[in-house]
């Protein structure tokens, strides 16, 4: 009799963790990031910054606080994804809002996404715990950081997928033109080809690659380059993100980036050559980032020196820690 009530018990709770498993799950993550940033080449109160987005203050500064809120259906589900601090003001386009989308898993294979979300262009995102290096390219300064709009994502097969989006004009919330941008996205295997047309409105055209490869069980390659017009003038680039995992809490990578300008009928405009180098050390939910940056131009000088002299070149010190939950 008591193996029957026994059983009849295993029973009710496996009914019950089944019927747990089903139900609709809210989750609740995020990231908090500050750094430390002092210029290796210029005075720190004179300098400025490289000009690509977040990490551009010396001394001590704020990134930002990050929580992300999902609500998972069975078939629906919706995130907000709340953003504070000057990382998140640079990169949200107001009201504190990095994403908020709805959801619909129509099948196996087809998913739509009404909202805004981030965008699909480039190798980097907005989330310090999403990149390697903790300060950004200028692919990523220079592209689109989110979208208003709606998408469908469809796995054509185990290798291949495609998306396809109607959007505002990039980083817009609010359409007050009528005009709309058109996104694209084709993957094999971890490589993606990106488009995006909006008429000229904002960003124009782009062409965008981003993929990797494993070379090893340590050592990743990771590969960026875009092209963007607009107006007949635009921006190009390609970087390079060799990874190298010497343990279970440390790594270390380079960031090597060229981009330059372009426009019609124009010749010699300026181009940068970027090298980071980052260290990545984890202690359970802590990461600490120490990093080197260089940045060269060839026919600008946007940096002053120690001595408060123009100069085309800018080096920096940063050591960032983030905590992701």
């Amino acid at each position: 009799m008591k193996k029957i009530i026994l059983s009849a018990i295993v029973f009710v709770g496996a009914m019950t963790l089944n019927a747990q498993d089903d139900a609709p799950k809210l989750s609740i993550s995020g990231t908090v990031d500050a750094y430390y940033q002092t210029y290796l080449s210029a005075s720190d109160d004179v300098s400025g910054s490289f000009g690509t987005s977040f990490a551009d203050e010396a001394g001590f500064a704020l990134g930002m606080a990050n929580l992300v809120l999902s609500y998972e259906g069975e078939k629906t589900g919706v995130v907000a994804d709340l953003v504070y601090g000057p990382r998140g003001d640079s990169a949200a386009g107001g009201y504190n809002l990095n994403q908020l989308y709805a959801y619909w898993n129509v099948s196996e294979t087809t998913t739509l996404t009404a909202g805004r979300f981030n965008t699909y262009l480039g190798y980097e995102v907005i989330s310090p715990a999403g990149n390697f290096n903790y300060s950004t390219s200028y692919l990523f300064s220079s592209g689109p950081f989110s979208h208003v709009g709606l998408k469908a994502d469809f796995a054509l097969s185990e290798d291949f997928s495609l998306m396809l989006a109607i959007m505002n004009p990039t980083d817009t919330n609010n359409n007050a033109t009528g005009d709309y941008g058109f996104g694209a996205q084709l993957g094999f295997s971890g490589q993606y080809l990106n488009l995006y047309y909006d008429n000229d409105s904002v960003l124009g055209f782009e062409i965008d690659y981003t993929g990797g490869f494993d070379l090893s069980d340590s050592f990743f390659l990771g590969i960026n380059g875009a092209y963007q017009v607009s107006d007949d003038a635009g921006f190009y680039g390609a970087a390079l993100y060799p990874q190298l995992t010497t343990s279970d809490s440390f790594s270390i990578g380079l960031r090597g980036e060229l981009f330059g300008l372009h426009a019609e009928d124009v010749d010699d405009l300026p181009s940068v050559f970027a090298t980071t180098l980052t260290g990545s050390y984890t202690v359970e939910n802590l990461t600490i980032k120490p990093e080197v940056r260089l940045d060269s131009w060839s026919d600008d000088e946007p940096y002053v020196d120690s001595d408060g002299v123009a100069s085309k070149s800018l080096a920096a010190f940063t050591v960032a820690a983030i905590y992701s939950f």
